[in-house]
């Protein structure tokens, strides 16, 4: 029973931290979206997207802890990162730097 406990905590502790590190960039981007995908044993992708076309991701340990976050965090999440959402996200000089580099093997 204690080892339970133990383990609702530690999730707990990450919850919390996760939705602070959320709420933390849609404060700086004034506002945010966001989107949870499962990644398979490594957890769960959490992608948001600021108001101002600003982007970044985080990993939860688990798609349960990925979405108790955003929930606790406040934000609005989507079911997938279709076109409508995704045209939201800006991208600059270094991402199209970086995928030209994948495309030619860089």
């Amino acid at each position: 029973m204690a080892d339970t406990q133990q383990v609702d905590a530690r999730a707990e502790r990450k919850v919390s931290r996760l939705a602070h590190r959320i709420s933390a960039f849609a404060k700086a981007h004034g506002g945010a979206e966001g989107q949870v995908a499962y990644i398979g044993e490594r957890g769960a992708r959490i992608v948001l997207v600021g108001e101002d076309g600003g982007w970044g991701d985080l990993v939860a340990p688990s798609y349960a802890i990925a979405e108790q976050a955003v929930a606790k965090s406040g934000i609005t999440v989507h079911e997938s990162f279709d076109g409508e959402f995704a045209a939201k996200v800006t991208t600059g000089p270094y991402e199209w730097k970086r995928m030209a580099g994948m495309q030619i093997g860089g």
